[in-house]
């Protein structure tokens, strides 16, 4: 069972144009990613997909390796597979290229995820949101089932509190593991109601029945980058980790 990687990245984010680009802790945001990804045991290569010539200068500048895509898809999820069909590996990893704390052992776990489960078509992860995440539309919540499968991923506030059990909602990381027929599949279907109101491709998948394994992580958290604030809390996280690295 081979494994490829691949971190779309595009510079006409609306919110955040050049977003991959942007520099954190003295590296472009997208080399975060990229060296964080390559720290998975689970996978064997990994590659960079974009459209723009300035992300593919940088990312070579740093040893990456990158594939070039069409400008006009419609979704990441488009992009990732138009790269996938280049290659022959039997599971694809999405790491959105906004993620620049994600961790090698979290690629891990959401590839053990779908590999443990012959019924899942795609996996992912979630943890425990913060408080404050609850009600941020940039934070994406979800809700699984008993066995730990996705019902729904919102932006809005869910579940609803109609009563508070104390029980902190589950927030979702921008990374999915795909098998690659799946991937190939998915994206000839056209895109669905609740895809386009809510802006979450994952719901694509849900509305046309199929099962998206989540793999919950305690002790770890995701600080997405999807407007400019988001920097500031990332370089802080990142210098704490470093800090309690460099502890003896």
């Amino acid at each position: 069972m081979t494994v490829l990687a691949i971190l779309p990245a595009r510079y006409g984010s609306t919110r955040f144009p050049g977003k991959p680009l942007t520099p954190i802790a003295g590296k472009p945001m997208i080399q975060h990613v990229w060296e964080r990804t390559r720290a998975a045991k689970s996978v064997d290569a990994v590659v960079v997909a974009t459209d723009d010539e300035r992300i593919q200068a940088a990312c070579e500048g740093f040893g990456a390796k990158v594939e070039m895509t069409r400008d006009d898809h419609p979704t990441g999820t488009d992009r990732l597979a138009e790269v996938a069909a280049r290659y022959d590996h039997d599971v694809i990893v999405n790491v959105q290229g906004d993620e620049p704390l994600i961790e090698g052992f979290v690629v891990d776990a959401a590839v053990e995820a779908l590999l443990r489960d012959d019924i899942a078509a795609m996996s992912t992860i979630v943890h425990r949101a913060e408080p404050k995440a609850y009600d941020d539309p940039n934070r994406v919540k979800v809700v699984l089932d008993a066995a730990g499968f996705a019902l729904y991923f919102s932006r809005a506030p869910i579940p609803y509190r109609r009563k508070d059990l104390g029980i902190p909602p589950l927030q979702h990381v921008g990374l999915y593991v795909y098998r690659r027929e799946f991937l190939l599949e998915i994206v000839t279907l056209p895109r669905s109601p609740a895809e386009m109101t809510e802006e979450l491709e994952q719901l694509r998948a849900l509305e046309n029945g199929y099962r998206i394994r989540a793999a919950e992580i305690e002790g770890w958290s995701s600080v997405p980058v999807d407007v400019p604030e988001d920097v500031p809390i990332v370089e802080a996280a990142l210098s704490a980790l470093e800090g309690r690295r460099s502890d003896p």
